[in-house]
């Protein structure tokens, strides 16, 4: 199921069962690269909702260049996310993604993906919004569950009751990802 609006705000939100390209519906990629030339791509989203491999396919749609904060941060730290949050916790994991965002280059046409919890500190959505049009990336949160968890390597997930856990946060990050989308 695609739910792509083009109302008051556009692309509030897409939802969409799998992360594969076909959910790029032409309208969806105009709207982005014809109306809003000039400007990079944000796609923020939760764990699971397939901004790395939607990224992917706009970069090769494109051409665009493609920045992942994640992958930003793992360069700097040289070392993964799950070895940056038992060694720095996870404060200086979300300082390092805010680093990673104020690299980025303003007056590119890019294609930037971001972490999951990107819009937990209140100075990234005002950067966010100078980088480009906002794509929030969402879906029901067992297809988000489902695939947050394939990756068992997902520092928020080592808890106790996993399920429990990402409901959590799924619930605290939507109003976040409303308010910059």
């Amino acid at each position: 199921m695609t739910d792509v609006s083009l109302h008051r705000k556009p692309f509030k939100r897409l939802l969409y069962p799998t992360a594969h390209c076909t959910w790029l519906k032409p309208g969806v990629m105009r709207y982005c690269i014809v109306n809003r030339q000039g400007r990079s791509i944000v796609l923020i989203g939760m764990m699971g909702a397939g901004k790395s491999s939607v990224g992917r396919c706009l970069h090769r749609r494109t051409g665009r260049a493609l920045h992942d904060t994640d992958e930003i941060v793992v360069t700097n730290f040289g070392m993964s996310i799950s070895e940056i949050f038992p060694k720095f916790g996870e404060q200086r994991f979300r300082q390092a993604e805010t680093e990673a965002l104020r690299s980025l280059p303003t007056t590119k046409q890019a294609i930037i993906v971001t972490g999951g919890g990107i819009v937990l500190r209140n100075e990234n959505a005002e950067i966010v919004k100078r980088l480009g049009v906002i794509v929030w990336l969402d879906g029901d949160e067992e297809t988000l569950f489902a695939r947050a968890f394939r990756k068992r390597n997902r520092p928020l997930l080592q808890t106790k009751n996993p399920r429990k856990t990402f409901s959590q946060i799924l619930d605290a990050r939507r109003p976040l990802y409303a308010n910059i989308a």
